[in-house]
């Protein structure tokens, strides 16, 4: 298939990021799951369901189970949902057992995990800190970063431990949590203080019929004017931006209400996974992340709704909290904020918010999820994304660091095409540093130099250095 490019300005900018590292077996076939183990209505047998299938059970079961609902997850192993009731009537797990869910009575009911991140939040909102739910363990997770040293850990030490050992527990995370200026197909904006770097999420059609895109919400705050490359001349404008508070998300519209966008995630070689529709997380899930710094990582989902707290940006002495986010242990270096977080079947989940660690030690990272997103921007995601949906098409015998990165695809010339779903990701052999095509990717011009990531280091420049500094 040869590989065609659309001319500049009608081009959008191809969702996801470069390089392909690492999660070499994404695009094999999924195994198809049988919606049912039992050989009969009447029995109580499991279902054996992918994880989108387990995410909608899990919906229509907290409907079912009331205040009996404690949270679920997904066991990837098994390929079960896991649902935790508490004082649940037997008459209604029984039900919850008929419609294919694996049943666990468990001892802390959403409301008090609930009353736990209050506590949490209202006593321990330091810098560095964050929080979430774990269905499996059926606890508050709080996490703390290397910055929560002396009074500030004692605070947060002695805060966990007034909840009680059966409520919430206290681990310490390596690095230090830091919102990602970057990620997916890289985009740029010049402010006083220099270029910042974000990712492009997902293409979108905004409310009023227009072709737009989502990212991290810091980025919408840092920059108003956005190009697809490092001195080009914007092609979008910030439109809606929410950070901190609840959500981390931005909705940019392009200034040509002609641009063709494509709904997809471009994975590297030359492949894409079509986006069909925006999907809620599941704790337990298997998720994969792309961005323009350290292109395509998978791992899990580890909680929901969760909270963290960001050094401030702009305030040496304050923090920015933010609110509703998805957690998982999905490793994201700087430059990668704003990219898109998705599943092998194209569900769009999340874009890059912040996080810790790196892709070599591994971290943690938190997401803004697109369906709440979508939800308060009045946007829509999917096939039809954009004016002309059109894409082109992907040379499959491309390498990697033959795609130049964000250079080719941030610069204008979309890399289309749909993935050959049998076909496996890039060559896992491949040396880390030629797929992270940070080389051929600053053929936008250096981007930043990402191997310069001081240059986001200009993002400092959009206050976002430190420990609260932008992806």
């Amino acid at each position: 298939m040869s590989h065609k490019r659309i001319p500049k300005r009608k081009a959008a900018i191809a969702v996801g990021g470069v390089a392909a590292l690492g999660a070499a077996a994404f695009l094999l076939p999924m195994a198809n799951a049988s919606q049912d183990n039992a050989s009969g209505a009447t029995t109580a047998a499991p279902k054996t369901l992918k994880a989108t299938g387990a995410s909608d059970l899990a919906a229509q079961l907290q409907q079912l189970l009331g205040q009996a609902f404690a949270g679920s997850y997904y066991d990837s192993s098994k390929q079960q949902l896991v649902v935790n009731v508490v004082n649940g009537d037997n008459n209604v797990i029984v039900q919850a057992e008929k419609a294919g869910a694996v049943v666990r009575q468990v001892q802390n009911s959403a409301k008090d995990l609930a009353a736990v991140a209050q506590t949490l939040k209202t006593k321990a909102t330091i810098p560095g800190t964050a929080w979430a739910v774990d269905p499996k363990t059926n606890k508050v997770v709080v996490s703390a970063d290397s910055t929560v040293t002396g009074s500030k850990w004692d605070t947060l030490e002695s805060t966990v431990q007034s909840l009680g050992s059966n409520m919430a527990t206290l681990k310490k995370s390596s690095g230090t949590f830091k919102t990602l200026v970057s990620g997916g197909d890289a985009i740029f904006s010049q402010v006083q203080d220099g270029t910042v770097r974000c990712s492009l999420g997902f293409n979108v059609t905004a409310s009023d019929g227009t072709p737009a895109f989502l990212t991290a919400g810091h980025c919408g705050v840092a920059a108003k004017d956005w190009s697809d490359s490092e001195t080009g001349q914007p092609i979008a404008t910030v439109d809606q931006a929410q950070f901190p508070g609840n959500g981390d998300f931005s909705l940019v519209k392009y200034n040509d209400p002609t641009t063709q966008t494509t709904s997809d995630v471009n994975v590297g070689n030359g492949q894409t996974v079509a986006i069909n529709q925006a999907v809620d997380a599941t704790v337990g899930e298997t998720v994969f992340r792309m961005g323009s710094t350290t292109g395509l990582h998978d791992g899990q989902v580890t909680g929901l709704d969760a909270t963290v707290n960001f050094q401030s940006e702009t305030d040496p002495n304050g923090v920015d909290t933010v609110t509703g986010l998805i957690q998982t242990n999905v490793c994201a270096e700087a430059g990668d904020s704003g990219g898109s977080l998705f599943t092998q079947d194209g569900g769009a989940v999340g874009m890059t918010s912040g996080g810790s660690g790196d892709c070599t030690a591994g971290g943690e990272t938190f997401f803004q999820p697109v369906t709440a997103a979508l939800q308060a921007t009045g946007a829509t995601l999917g096939g039809d994304a954009g004016a002309g949906g059109a894409g082109a098409s992907a040379d499959p015998s491309a390498t990697a660091g033959d795609e130049n990165g964000a250079g080719d695809q941030a610069g204008g010339d979309q890399i289309g095409g749909t993935a050959d779903p049998s076909a496996t990701a890039a060559d896992p052999s491949a040396a880390a540093g030629d797929q992270s095509g940070t080389g051929d990717q600053s053929g936008t011009g250096d981007e930043t130099g990402t191997g310069d990531q001081s240059g986001t280091g200009d993002q400092s420049g959009t206050g976002s250095d430190g420990t609260a500094s932008s992806n």
